[in-house]
């Protein structure tokens, strides 16, 4: 035909193999329609990027696509089917029917990610159809989303690109597979990518943080591989939407932390909680930063650059302090909010009117803070030094309820006692032991060990004290006497355990 139209292009021969060509074409363009659609399951984004996704290495995650994925990819598929493809590809594309061949080539491909994507869960649905959602199923959507955005990312559109490079590789398609990529999953990456964003856009309540963060986090765990599967100009606004997805979920994580330290400073509870236990506020912030702690790269991420509360040196001294080794931006939010939980309990020790017992719900509560903290991720982010300076306070303030609890004990026992006084001490010891007893009995220290640690403090200290004035002057007043040193380390045994020892009689 060439040799014609230089020649004589008026040629019916020219005519006649325009026409043999028309013929050609479209029995091409039936069979690339045929092996498309006869070889859909073989097909499958998931089938062609299988093996590439588990051969590449993990160094080339952020380099283009090279030419072994070309390879990969025929040889986790039909390899006769794909070269039939591409021969045809080639083809058509040369002898100038380059749309007819994408057009095929689009209708089959498109039908299938879009198939994919369904079968997934992924719905295409707007802000205000999430926002009248309840939260339950809400909820339920992000699990959706965070399975399917893995599949996706790193099976589908992997695959589909593979596939597209492969099939229009040559040089002469002037980047038609890149092309043929972007129509055929610019529609499902941006439904797919927009839906954190408008996740991000609702109502924003403490209970949704943490499906926020593990949007935020899946977005920040795909981000390389969507960098380089949409590297081209053309599927700049599917990078676009990725990244305002990750920032809008950013400003909402900030917006509900600043909420939730809101929350706390608002409490307003003036009822204290009986014999001195944990207070439901600690209960719930420490287990909720628990729980952000869990999400601590993400959180470092968002707080990175945002204006921090500065945490008093005088009462956080280390390792807020310490130059050579400075917090990081997640250990400041974090012990910033858990000092604003202190302070709180601070105030609500005051509603005590025993004085002692104001000093045992504080120890009770850091107590419950330490062992939070020591017991999850916490540990490695507020570190070993926070720990200990918390340990310390707790044990100032069981120095403080022993003191105030049982200093009129300790006193009825004087450093120097007589005989002729022996009586009146026994009897005012024990009535101050009596008193003590009546009101400790129902007070309580949750925590076991804390709870064995003052004990056997008391136990040393006041049995002592006895045990060395009744051997000495019990002689004669066993009238008076209502203790012996044992009976006292029995009754010590049975204090702080609380009213709920009677629930189980």
């Amino acid at each position: 035909m060439l040799y014609l139209v230089a020649r004589d292009s008026t040629s019916k021969k020219l005519v006649e193999a325009q026409s043999l060509m028309q013929l050609a074409i479209k029995k091409l363009e039936t069979e690339f329609y045929r092996i498309l659609s006869q070889n859909r399951d073989r097909f499958d984004s998931e089938s062609i990027s299988v093996r590439s996704s588990t051969d590449r290495r993990s160094s080339s995650s952020d380099e283009e696509f090279s030419d072994d994925d070309s390879s990969l990819a025929a040889d986790s598929v039909s390899m006769s089917a794909v070269a039939d493809l591409k021969a045809i590809a080639e083809c058509m594309i040369f002898t100038g029917y380059s749309k007819e061949c994408v057009n095929i080539y689009l209708i089959v491909r498109k039908s299938i990610m879009d198939e994919a994507l369904y079968n997934l869960g992924v719905e295409n649905l707007s802000f205000s159809q999430i926002q009248k959602m309840d939260w339950e199923m809400v909820e339920y959507k992000i699990k959706c989303w965070l399975n399917a955005v893995k599949v996706a990312v790193n099976t589908l559109f992997h695959g589909e690109r593979i596939l597209c490079n492969y099939i229009f590789d040559s040089p002469e398609k002037n980047n038609i597979g890149e092309s043929c990529f972007a129509d055929i999953c610019r529609d499902s990456a941006m439904m797919l990518f927009t839906f954190p964003e408008n996740v991000a856009k609702c109502k924003k309540t403490p209970e949704k943080m943490f499906r926020t963060l593990d949007l935020y986090e899946a977005i920040s765990e795909n981000w390389n591989q969507i960098e380089s599967i949409f590297s081209s100009e053309s599927n700049s606004p599917i990078r676009s939407q990725f990244i305002a997805s990750q920032v809008r979920l950013g400003e909402t994580v900030r917006t509900m932390l600043t909420d939730f330290e809101t929350a706390i400073q608002k409490e307003s509870s003036k009822i204290p909680v009986p014999g001195g236990g944990i207070h439901p506020l600690t209960r719930y912030v420490m287990n909720y930063i628990a729980l952000l702690a869990d999400y601590s790269e993400a959180i470092g991420d968002i707080v990175s650059d945002w204006p921090q509360t500065p945490v008093p040196e005088s009462y956080y001294k280390s390792p807020i302090s310490d130059e050579d080794n400075p917090p990081s931006e997640i250990a400041k939010r974090l012990s910033w909010l858990i000092l604003v939980v202190l302070c709180k309990l601070d105030g609500k020790a005051e509603f005590y009117k025993d004085v002692a017992l104001s000093y045992l719900f504080l120890a009770n509560n850091m107590q419950y803070v330490v062992v939070k903290v020591r017991k999850s991720n916490l540990r490695f982010i507020l570190g070993e030094d926070w720990l200990l300076k918390h340990e310390m306070k707790v044990k100032e303030y069981v120095t403080k309820y022993e003191r105030m609890a049982w200093s009129k004990v300790l006193s009825s026992i004087p450093e120097n006692p007589t005989v002729e006084k022996a009586r009146e001490i026994f009897q005012s010891f024990n009535v101050e032991f009596d008193e003590a007893f009546r009101m400790q009995y129902l007070w309580v220290v949750p925590d076991p060990e804390l709870r064995n640690e003052i004990k056997e403090s008391l136990i040393s200290k006041i049995v002592f004290t006895y045990r060395e004035f009744y051997v000495r002057f019990r002689v004669g007043l066993d009238s008076v006497i209502r203790y012996s040193p044992e009976d006292l380390r029995e009754y010590l045994s049975e204090i702080l355990c609380g009213p709920d020892r009677f629930k189980d009689s």
